[in-house]
């Protein structure tokens, strides 16, 4: 699903909001869960899962094509792990 058939989805299920309205709320959300992961902060939704980010180290890698050996520098990546609810709804536990 992309972000504008997640908008459409919303407001088909809410007429009471105009589609302009839910998709600034929709990207009001992903904007701040971005923020909050930019600085550092973990943003968890209860029963979905939890959004944070973890420190990858430095380390050695290959160019594929030439097979030369190359430095790839550390870097933060986002981590996101499931939240109970999900992985059960998921597994066919619910």
């Amino acid at each position: 699903m992309t972000k504008s058939e997640l908008i459409a989805r919303l407001a088909a299920s809410n007429p009471h909001l105009y589609q302009r309205d839910v998709e600034r709320i929709v990207t009001t959300i992903f904007d701040e869960i971005t923020n909050a992961l930019a600085i550092g902060d973990r943003v968890e939704l209860r029963g979905f899962g939890a959004f944070s980010v973890k420190q990858r180290g430095s380390r050695t890698g290959r160019n594929p094509r030439t097979g030369e050996s190359v430095l790839v520098s550390e870097k933060v990546v986002p981590y996101f792990k499931t939240g109970k609810q999900l992985r059960d709804k998921l597994n066919g536990s619910s």
